[in-house]
């Protein structure tokens, strides 16, 4: 007898536990499984968004090597249009600029490669991209435009080639001792295994400039 009424007690205490946190606990029970469903879908629609893009940037390489630039350009923007939040929007890109470069069309190489600067994911891709854009527009004699894109943001790992880049077109502007500091700089911040070392050392040595200090 003391048994059950002990065995009541607890079965009123939860009851009344529950009428006063049961709805609260319920909602949460909605709302992390809830979160949950929506982040499994999310990673699935990922997933599934992903492997759609490689198809196409497995395509836009087979075009690329066929040296059929107008579906290589066909190719980079259906994936900028429908997979712009996936990696392969940006390498697609960078592809897409090299093809148009070797085509002689200059507006697309730039349209390209201000694409990966603009929307593409991955600060490394940017920084190529600046690289490469910045090369474009010395070319073009738009000297202003192209040191305005080497003053992004990047990573460290690419100063030596934003500094050496930077030399170039501030020789090309005729200030060569602005250009005589970007070459310096890039050399410190160039790796000494790095093959691009020497042709910076080249470039400095022309314009009458040294090695710096170790």
């Amino acid at each position: 007898m003391a048994y059950d009424l002990e065995e009541q007690e607890q079965l009123d205490s939860i009851k009344a536990w529950w009428a006063k946190y049961g709805a609260l606990v319920t909602w949460t029970l909605i709302i992390v499984l809830a979160a949950y469903a929506g982040w499994t879908g999310w990673n699935t629609y990922q997933s599934r968004q992903s492997a759609q893009a490689s198809v196409l940037y497995e395509e836009q390489q087979k075009s690329l090597l066929a040296g059929d630039n107008a579906k290589v350009q066909r190719a980079a923007n259906d994936i900028q249009d429908k997979f712009s939040g996936s990696a392969y929007a940006g390498m697609s890109a960078l592809v897409a600029a090299k093809s148009a470069f070797e085509a002689n069309d200059v507006e697309t190489t730039k349209k390209q490669l201000q694409w990966v600067i603009d929307h593409g994911r991955g600060a490394e891709y940017k920084a190529i991209a600046a690289v490469r854009l910045a090369g474009v527009l010395l070319d073009v004699k738009a000297y202003d435009e192209a040191l305005k894109v080497l003053s992004g943001d990047y990573p460290a790992t690419f100063a030596g080639a934003i500094a050496d880049r930077r030399g170039d077109v501030l020789l090309a502007q005729g200030k060569r001792d602005d250009a005589r500091a970007a070459y310096k700089l890039a050399l410190e911040k160039t790796e000494a295994k790095d093959p691009g070392r020497q042709l910076i050392q080249i470039k400095l040595d022309a314009i009458g400039g040294d090695a710096p200090t170790a």
